[in-house]
């Protein structure tokens, strides 16, 4: 009998993110497959961001794997916002990780940022020769700070032999930038549309209920932490414009470190001119996505920089609202046909919110008709095929 294929995947730790949610589904289906057995490692056990302490043990991700039957190990670290460097580790934490390490046939790296422990194995001569590809889920790169260098020389040592990208404009502007893997992927994000999908009445008006939101209150949600990369002062703006035109509608803002509770939020709402209403529902982290989804009719974007192909607007577009973003990564080419690009001004944003509100219920419905290409099993086949191609071009050198 053929063993399974042995895949580890590193992470940099355990924290909200749309990254570590999109892996963490990959690596628990491909689990449960049968014909490969994963395992993670993560650098840190606990992380510092957007103004709050995450502990792995607290995460939905860490507890959706290891429900899975995954084996999640971690070096112990304390998460910072700057990725481990090669001279990060401790000789126990080397020994752990190599053990790991010589354990797989495959090592999937989500994003750039663990490769730091790699480097460091490899320097001590710890480091097996087995396939590594580098799992890219941003488009901006050079906000990787000492991470894109790390990648940049494993890929052309040949330590990471192939990069794997939810975006075509991931895929561009990593060679821009001058990693040159010898294989590259692309693989569109998917999402699992039994979790995401539309509720019936008694389930959304139970959820308004919940959040202080009227039975047939227009609903624009957005989810997204707090960081500069997704742009929140530019929705705050958005958002008091909308609301002084329209005060029966409702926000549900999502996200580490959008609540009142962060210092910084209360400030840049106060600096985009956000009134204090109670239409606005700043809920901070939230494990319920597909009841806020379910009764949104717009599930907003405003990013600046950086997305790829970012989860929240095909979430939200199978449990039927209507993604409207700015143009940024592949988000136009997600949205097509069922949403709307925004030029990045608050006012045009918040016209664009309400002609869709005006007509929601057409937007609705070809939301809805889309979910079948919204879907993770294509995205699952294809990551599968990947690392069998991987697999097979080692052979093949060997």
């Amino acid at each position: 009998m053929v063993r399974p294929t042995r895949v580890l995947s590193l992470y940099e730790g355990f924290f909200a993110g749309g990254a570590r949610i999109l892996h963490s589904d990959v690596v628990a289906g491909l689990h449960a497959g049968g014909d490969q057995q994963h395992s993670v490692l993560a650098i840190a056990s606990r992380t510092h961001r957007e103004a709050t302490v995450q502990r792995m043990e607290d995460d939905p991700r860490h507890g959706r794997l290891v429900g899975a039957g995954v084996p999640v190990s971690t070096l112990g670290m304390l998460g910072d916002g700057d990725p481990a460097g090669p001279d990060s580790f401790t000789d126990q934490q080397l020994q752990v990780a190599a053990e790991l390490v010589h354990s797989a046939d495959l090592i999937l790296s989500l994003k750039e940022q663990p490769l730091g422990i790699l480097l460091a194995l490899r320097s001590r001569g710890m480091m097996p020769a087995i396939p590594v590809a580098a799992c890219l889920h941003r488009s901006d790169p050079r906000h990787s700070g000492a991470a894109l260098g790390w990648l940049t020389d494993a890929a052309a040592t040949g330590l990471v032999t192939a990069t794997l990208s939810c975006a075509e404009a991931t895929d561009r502007a990593y060679a821009h930038a001058g990693v040159a893997a010898e294989n590259r992927y692309v693989i569109a994000n998917g999402i699992d549309t039994d979790r995401f999908q539309a509720a019936g009445r008694a389930d959304r008006q139970a959820t308004r209920r919940r959040l202080g939101i009227p039975p047939n209150a227009p609903v624009i949600a957005y989810a997204a932490r707090f960081d500069p990369m997704k742009d929140p002062g530019l929705l705050l703006r958005a958002l008091a414009v909308h609301s002084r035109q329209h005060p029966g509608a409702h926000y549900v803002l999502c996200g580490a470190g959008v609540s009142w509770e962060n210092a910084a939020f209360r400030a840049l709402a106060a600096e985009s001119g956000v009134p204090p209403i109670a239409q606005m529902h700043a809920l901070g982290i939230r494990q319920d996505m597909p009841s806020i989804y379910q009764i949104a009719d717009v599930v907003a974007l405003t990013s600046a920089f950086g997305e790829a192909s970012p989860l929240c607007l095909i979430e939200g577009a199978a449990c039927g609202a209507t993604p409207v973003t700015t143009d940024v990564g592949d988000a136009a080419a997600q949205v097509d046909g069922i949403g709307v690009v925004t030029p990045r001004d608050a006012e045009t944003i918040a016209e664009v919110w309400q002609f869709v509100l005006n007509n929601r219920g057409a937007f609705r419905r070809r939301a809805l008709a889309a979910r079948p290409r919204l879907g993770r099993q294509r995205m699952l086949n294809d990551y599968r095929a990947v690392t069998q191609d991987l697999l097979r071009r080692e052979e093949v050198a060997a």
